[in-house]
């Protein structure tokens, strides 16, 4: 038997929690941006997947308008940055929630490595660096979504075999609900069959 819930009957805040239970394991955008004044933000923001391949478009979403947000229409760039398991209490950290005149890469001691193409920095121990372009923007009520069009990739070498990077070496977290995080864990790997392999068709 299930449990029925309608997001029209229940506090936005309880059914947030009942989507974020749920919808998991949510990758993290890692996003480091820069204000009009100079202060080096970077927050966890865990709606965030690709939008587009081509041409290379990333998403991540602001859940209110948060100082990533405020910078990001402000200036146009950012950076997403991997988030791996090692950096684990850092990730968290930057998500507190420090005045906008305070940068999270100092409070929380992580290095900032400079971008090529955009002005935000880099966090200088994250694997994999995506700098982006502001695409656009869309509202839902009290949610912005961003939409970044990727213009340059940064990957840590040892993390690639070849040109490909392995996710054994990246280890990325992810978010499931309330306090609670996520690490790759049992990694299974099958083939996709063809239609015209398919048995018995």
């Amino acid at each position: 038997m299930r449990k029925d819930f309608d997001p029209a009957a229940i506090a936005p805040f309880a059914f947030y929690r009942l989507l974020t239970a749920t919808v998991v394991p949510r990758p993290i955008a890692w996003v480091s941006s820069t204000s009009e004044s100079g202060v080096d933000n970077l927050a966890p923001h865990s709606f965030f997947t690709v939008a587009s391949a081509a041409p290379p478009v990333l998403q991540f979403t602001s859940v209110g308008r948060k100082d990533t947000l405020r910078n990001v229409e402000a200036t146009g760039e950012f950076v997403v940055n991997l988030a791996p398991e090692h950096l684990f209490e850092k990730i968290n950290d930057t998500g507190t929630d420090f005045p906008a005149e305070h940068s999270e890469f100092d409070a929380t001691g992580l290095a900032r490595e400079p971008s090529v193409k955009v002005k935000p920095p880099r966090v200088a121990q994250s694997p994999v660096a995506f700098e982006c372009e502001l695409h656009s923007t869309v509202g839902f009520g009290t949610s912005t979504v961003v939409f970044g069009r990727v213009v340059h990739i940064a990957v840590d070498e040892q993390m690639l075999d070849g040109d490909h990077p392995m996710i054994e070496r990246l280890r990325p977290l992810a978010r499931l609900g309330r306090d609670e995080w996520g690490t790759v864990g049992e990694i299974k790997e099958i083939s996709r069959i063809r239609f015209a392999d398919w048995p018995g068709k």
